[in-house]
């Protein structure tokens, strides 16, 4: 994994940086999600619903930035 600028290659293949982190924090708040309630539903639609804001907020910022 390298990091060139805004981008970020995994396996060879270029990722903006605002994705790799909305998926981070997706992934986080499933984690955190699923372990106070003991329950994959509300973990999943948790990990969801913040990697997408994130993914939309993040990716907006960007693009208003170029």
């Amino acid at each position: 994994m390298t990091t060139v600028g805004n981008e970020v290659t995994i396996a060879g293949v270029p990722w903006p940086l605002y994705k790799v982190a909305a998926l981070v924090v997706g992934l986080i708040a499933a984690l955190v999600v699923g372990v106070v309630t003991m329950n994959a539903a509300p973990a999943v639609l948790g990990g969801t619903a913040a990697g997408t804001l994130t993914w939309i907020v993040l990716g907006t910022v960007t693009r208003l930035r170029h």
